[in-house]
């Protein structure tokens, strides 16, 4: 794993680090309250939310997953660009679709494994496509950069309740739906939860470089929907590709049967 030296947990760490000699300095000739009050232990959510990607990181991949499917990318702040891939398998045929996003530009790319006839019957092509986002009806149909957390984990953790610190940079709590309810769209399965919803179990890893690596909520069963987990992982900081516009001659612009399929 790469040292985040000069990045955002650096950062970070080096600025509470300043606070707290500053602090101490400030108090320095005060009682021994005061003293005790400037030593006080960190927070533990304070901690998680430090650890959330931000627009300072190096590039890095992610993925996610719950009781719908997977999710996998690279994430590259520096170029606010963004590459998802995603998996939709049916009884008769697995659908690929990829998607690069830079900055307000997207691209798409579709393979209908297992059944190439749909992909030419449906006249759509196999190379990178260019979409214009006039031509999508409603503003979710088309993804774009959104920043540096796709798996939703800092509204996650700002909403946790009970947070603790364990051994090996592992931590718990509990997900209060309440406190941040446009969850409840953005998670697969937590609409039907009802009561349940206010106390999700949550685990998460920090790494040694200060990196969010995985955060996974247990999802108890509400009615006919089995219980589940959602999972994000963030990985491979400074390792991962740069995320870059296509040119012309490895994409094209997207025909009529795209925008057919993506608003359908």
């Amino acid at each position: 794993m790469t040292q985040r030296t000069g990045t955002t947990a650096t950062t970070r760490r080096l600025a509470a680090t300043a606070v707290a000699l500053l602090a101490a300095t400030l108090v320095a000739g005060c009682d021994d309250k005061s003293d005790r009050e400037a030593a006080a232990p960190p927070d533990p959510k304070q901690e998680l939310l430090a650890a959330v990607p931000t627009e300072q990181d190096l590039a890095f991949r992610f993925s996610t997953s719950d009781a719908s499917g997977d999710v996998s990318g690279v994430v590259d702040p520096a170029n606010r660009g963004m590459d998802i891939d995603t998996v939709t398998k049916d009884k008769d045929f697995t659908l690929e679709m990829s998607f690069r996003m830079v900055e307000s530009r997207t691209w798409m790319k579709v393979n209908f494994k297992g059944a190439q006839d749909i992909q030419k019957l449906m006249k759509l092509p196999t190379k990178w496509m260019e979409l214009d986002p006039t031509k999508i009806e409603g503003p979710d149909s088309l993804p774009t950069y959104e920043g540096t957390d796709p798996g939703n984990a800092e509204a996650i953790i700002r909403a946790a309740t009970d947070v603790q610190a364990g051994e090996g940079g592992t931590y718990t709590g509990l997900l209060d739906l309440a406190a941040e309810p446009e969850l409840v769209d953005a998670l697969e399965g937590m609409a039907t939860l009802g009561d349940a919803a206010g106390q999700i179990p949550l685990t998460a890893v920090v790494d040694p470089d200060g990196n969010l690596s995985s955060l996974t909520l247990e999802i108890p069963a509400a009615g006919k929907q089995k219980a589940s987990e959602y999972v994000v992982e963030y990985f491979d900081f400074g390792n991962a590709p740069e995320i870059v516009a296509f040119t012309d001659d490895v994409a094209q612009k997207a025909p009529t049967a795209a925008y057919d399929l993506l608003n359908s």
